[in-house]
């Protein structure tokens, strides 16, 4: 009955050419595609060179490249489609439903409870309403299939489950994201509690088995990315930050009207917190994070269940407990206990939105849901007791809802949302009048469950304008895209006249699915999509999260224009923009950057001073690098063609060369070869991002990298014809992290 019920509720992304839009397309299938395609040549998807002149894709969290089913499907699959990428996102749903079906069972719930508690945890809150952050639904899903296995650990005492669990758990860890973040401390709690029973000496072992576990299957990744943390844009979010991604206290409105604040509906029509329409909240949260429908039958278990006294009864007190403890996370500045969380607690700092919370919420509301649903069928329901107390509640609370629409003079466009509920309410009341009739048959209470459940959920939540979306909009990010602009820039990088440029193109006010796109075509581009930066390159260039529209254009003392020393050394040769070259940069003119095609509503600019990748400079200055950072000045004079900037130590290690030439002979992601000479030496300049994991060698000879220009790479060429050697080396440069960290 759940696969017939999740299939009929997923079917919309597979047979409407419909798909998962948003941060789902912009973000996450770039990472899957470009893992799979790196897999596919041979290449290590550690490194990626195609955003932000360059990113250490291994330490990013969103790389997915220790999510398991992504990583399997790439090392067989060179080239997903987004249909693949869907499929694994509801595949990792439907496996959290399972292992929920699985705990139910264990419990000797009643079918129907096990149903209602899967589907409402896999087709409503977070998980539905906000499908397209990928990496939270598998670190949810990862938390629940941790859960269960955790549960069996607790309860059978061996520690053979403890490791399963322990194996699960540090798959979500791996997620590196709130939700892995939260679910760890409900683990733990749950670890916890087991042990402080009786049984304590018989469980201390699966425990202790299931803790090294987790901690050895999520060490890696967590260690490069708190490396990262240390060298990005944001290592950690302060408290007036994190406020801003709160939960509104209205918005627990839609657990009974789901569509109250309009959230399906065109933006303009979207009248709940945070909106022009709703007034004044500081807050920074997009509409759909705000939506947490989940179904009115769970929600009538769970009042089912404050009825008769029994949210704190022994199956469902820990539910219950952590609802509270994550409803006063997720409200954020809205209770005073937030502050408190932030300071005190240890990795609260790490994250920008305590409204992340919702996923774990919904999970506890299906358990809960699921947990009314079987004591209502075991204990027995009378409608003049139960039925007055349950269902009058619900109607009071789309009462209050309706009556908050009329308070913010927005009745009209609620009152569709209102009529939904009460629809929904009647085909609830409905399936529990006819429940005396069926109570002991369960298979048929079970499917009219089902039923009801699913019926309601793909009303309310039936896919949108948050969660799908045609595939067609998302031409430009299929990996044999013939879209113009692509095959333009394509044919241009590729002008077999000047194979070792590797020319830079910014892709900037083309929409919110383009900055990744470079990372599926394989164009070197100096923006990209990530909210985590690396430090050194967000500050010398100013880029920001995103580059969707021209007032997302950063600027920065070291780049202030188009027309500037750092423009040309990151080899920035085209400007592709559906604005115009005014719009972006009001310094640079148009006459020194010709227009060299219009295509499809896009301009592309050039610039003709774009200088090569790789360059042999003879002569070195001296110069603060974090200063030059900070002040944009580069010195009267300088050419760099003809001078580097490095450190001062650097600097006076170097003895004045001559003018040398240099050639990309291999240009790999983690790994690049170059063939070099000069007559008396000089310093090799290679222009992509400095970072501390990269490894040089001279002729087989390791040599020492240095920061050039403020952002650059640079090792000291001796005279005559060598072969450098650029590697990229994250295991090595992370030991080397630690051990500096531990020995000073």
């Amino acid at each position: 009955m759940f696969a017939l019920a999740f299939a009929a509720l997923a079917s919309p992304w597979f047979v409407q050419n419909l798909t998962i839009p948003w941060d789902a397309k912009a973000h996450f299938y770039p990472q899957f595609v470009f893992m799979a395609q790196s897999f596919a040549r041979g290449d290590s998807p550690a490194w990626n060179p195609f955003i932000f002149a360059g990113h250490p894709q291994i330490a990013d969290p969103q790389s997915l490249i220790f999510s398991p089913p992504h990583l399997v499907v790439a090392l067989f699959n060179g080239a997903p489609s987004m249909m693949v990428a869907d499929a694994i996102v509801f595949a990792m749903l439907f496996a959290a439903g399972l292992a929920i079906i699985l705990y139910a069972r264990d419990r000797n719930w009643h079918p129907a409870g096990a149903l209602v508690a899967a589907l409402a945890f896999s087709f409503g809150g977070s998980a539905a309403w906000r499908l397209q952050h990928i990496g939270q639904i598998l670190s949810l899903s990862w938390f629940v299939i941790a859960f269960f296995l955790l549960a069996r650990a607790r309860e059978r005492g061996a520690w053979s489950w403890g490791m399963a669990a322990g194996v699960a758990a540090g798959f979500m860890l791996a997620g590196r994201d709130q939700v892995a973040y939260l679910g760890a401390w409900l683990l733990f709690a749950y670890a916890a509690i087991g042990l402080a029973g009786r049984g304590w000496r018989t469980l201390i072992l699966p425990m202790l088995v299931a803790g090294a576990t987790a901690l050895l299957v999520a060490a890696l990744p967590v260690a490069l990315s708190l490396s990262l943390a240390g060298l990005s844009n944001r290592s950690v979010i302060d408290l007036l930050g994190a406020e801003r991604g709160s939960l509104h206290p209205a918005s627990l409105f839609t657990f009974i009207v789901g569509n109250i604040f309009g959230v399906t509906g065109p933006l303009a029509e979207f009248w709940g917190p945070p909106s022009p329409a709703w007034g004044p909240t500081d807050l920074f949260l997009a509409r759909n994070m705000g939506a947490l429908y989940m179904g009115l039958l769970p929600i009538a278990g769970i009042l089912l269940l404050a009825y008769r006294r029994l949210l704190f009864a022994p199956e469902a007190r820990f539910f219950t407990g952590a609802l509270i403890v994550l409803l006063i996370y997720a409200l954020g500045r809205y209770t005073p206990l937030f502050t408190l969380i932030h300071s005190f607690i240890p990795g609260v700092n790490l994250f920008r939105r305590p409204a992340d919370a919702t996923f774990l919420i919904g999970f506890c509301i299906a358990m809960l849901g699921g947990y009314g649903a079987h004591r209502m069928l075991i204990d027995g329901w009378r409608w003049s007791r139960d039925g007055v107390a349950v269902f009058g509640s619900l109607l009071l609370l789309i009462g209050a809802a309706a009556a908050l629409a009329i308070a913010k003079d927005q009745l009209p466009k609620a009152t569709p949302a209102l009529i939904v509920a009460l629809a929904s309410l009647g085909f609830v009341a409905t399936s529990f009048a006819l429940m005396p009739l069926v109570r002991r048959r369960p298979m048929i209470v079970s499917a009219l469950f089902t039923f009801v459940l699913a019926a309601d959920l793909s009303l309310t939540n039936a896919p949108n304008e948050s969660t799908a979306l045609p595939r067609s909009l998302y031409a430009m990010l299929e990996p044999d895209s013939q879209v113009p602009t692509l095959r333009f820039l394509k044919e241009r990088l590729d002008d077999p006249s000047e194979p070792n440029r590797r020319d830079r193109v910014e892709m900037i006010a083309l929409g919110f699915d383009w900055p990744n796109a470079a990372m599926i075509h394989r164009i070197d581009t100096t923006l990209g999509y990530n909210p985590v930066r690396l430090g050194l390159y967000a500050q010398a260039t100013g880029a920001q999260d995103h580059a969707a529209l021209a007032d997302q254009k950063g600027r920065a003392p070291l780049l202030p224009s188009y027309r500037s020393p750092l423009a040309d050394l990151l080899g920035l040769r085209y400007i592709v923009t559906s604005s115009s070259l005014a719009a972006l940069d009001p310094r640079a003119r148009e006459a020194d950057f010709p227009v060299i095609a219009r295509i499809d509503g896009h301009t592309i600019y050039s610039n003709p001073r774009a200088l090569p990748r790789v360059m042999v400079v003879p002569q070195a200055q001296s110069a603060d690098q974090n200063g030059l950072l900070l002040s944009g000045q580069w010195g009267g004079g300088f050419d760099p063609t003809r001078i580097v900037l490095l450190a001062p130590d650097d600097a006076k290690r170097i003895d004045r060369g001559s003018e040398g030439q240099a050639r990309i002979v291999r240009y790999e992601n983690g790994r690049i070869v170059i063939a070099a000479e000069s007559p008396r030496g000089g310093v090799l300049v290679l222009n992509d991002v400095y970072h501390p994991w990269w490894r040089a060698t001279i002729d087989g000879t390791p040599v020492t990298i240095m920061r050039a220009n403020g952002l650059f790479r640079a090792v000291a060429l001796p005279s005559g014809k060598h072969e450098v050697q650029f590697e990229f080396s994250p295991l090595r440069g992370l030991g080397r992290d630690l051990l500096k960290k531990i020995f000073g």
